[in-house]
């Protein structure tokens, strides 16, 4: 093997790492956006439910606050991570997020 060979497959394998590496920051990302969106969708729902609770606010704001989560819900990964990395912190059922 000829060292331009030698120095072609080098740049090959090299550049396969480096798309690898950006598949893999793109999906750090992804899950980024979507746990800050999951946070969106929560706090609104605590602003409602206060309104609602102390305020006299609208039922409807709190009904309209949980049909976004639940739709973010159902887009989100089978372990029901709101990021994708398989973890629940702030998903159903977690009164310790906030």
């Amino acid at each position: 093997m000829s060292l331009m060979d030698k120095v072609k497959e080098q740049a090959g394998q090299a550049l396969t790492k480096a798309q690898q590496g950006v598949s893999q920051g793109k999906a750090k990302i992804d899950q980024a956006q979507a746990k800050h969106q999951w946070d969106v969708l929560l706090r609104s729902l605590g602003a409602a439910v206060y309104a609602e609770q102390r305020e006299g606010g609208p039922s409807d704001a709190v009904a309209a606050a949980m049909a976004a989560l639940d739709a973010q819900a159902a887009a989100r990964p089978e372990d029901g991570s709101p990021d994708g990395a398989g973890t629940a912190e702030a998903g159903p059922g977690d009164a310790s997020a906030g």
